[in-house]
């Protein structure tokens, strides 16, 4: 039974004969470029930097390297060093598109990375999605909203208040002492130095 061939199973295979004189050979199982997408989702924060990347681990090794976004499903090459912020790497197992500071607006979107050999060509795409550098903000000052308004609502309350709705404090607290004459306090300070 042949086995399938495909990107898994292609490759330099070397045949070694025990023989005298030894013999030896090569087989080449070659495919067309099988290109994967390392992460097919990729965010970043606006302003910063982010890597896309794509390897193919199919024989024989991509020659050619190609970025491409897509603008309504058609794709618009990217060159290297465009607007100064589009970056590409690139060697035969792999490819690394690097874009400095991102753009909210411009760059969120799928980008395909296009990998080429003498036997035909294989792609991948990346789906970038940019957050606001604000974004983790707006939680924060929403708990921030709702505790003011809380505090708001508190303090209007307790200026409204009515005087007769202040609790009594009925539950053993301090009383005024009775009989307030200068003889109990002159009894009640000689008691305390005794003590």
């Amino acid at each position: 039974m042949i086995p399938k061939v495909d990107h898994q199973t292609s490759g330099e295979y070397h045949c070694i004969f025990n023989t005298v004189p030894i013999s030896k050979a090569t087989v080449y199982v070659k495919v067309e470029p099988y290109v994967v997408a390392y992460k097919k989702i990729e965010h970043g924060n606006e302003g910063d930097a982010i890597m896309l990347s794509c390897k193919c681990n199919s024989y024989p090794p991509v020659t050619q390297w190609t970025w491409y976004k897509m603008a309504d499903e058609v794709p618009q090459e990217i060159v290297n060093g465009t607007e100064d912020r589009f970056y590409i790497i690139s060697n035969g197992s792999r490819t690394d598109l690097r874009i400095l500071s991102l753009n909210l607006e411009k760059d969120p979107g799928n980008y395909k990375c296009n990998g080429t050999n003498y036997l035909g060509e294989g792609n991948a795409v990346v789906n970038l999605r940019v957050r606001s550098r604000l974004a983790a903000l707006w939680p924060f000052l929403g708990i921030v909203a709702e505790v003011l308004v809380l505090v708001t609502i508190i303090f209007i309350y307790e200026k409204r208040r009515k005087p007769n709705e202040v609790p009594d404090d009925d539950d053993g607290g301090s009383a005024p002492l009775k009989g307030n004459t200068t003889n109990n306090k002159d009894k009640n300070v000689r008691q305390r130095n005794a003590n």
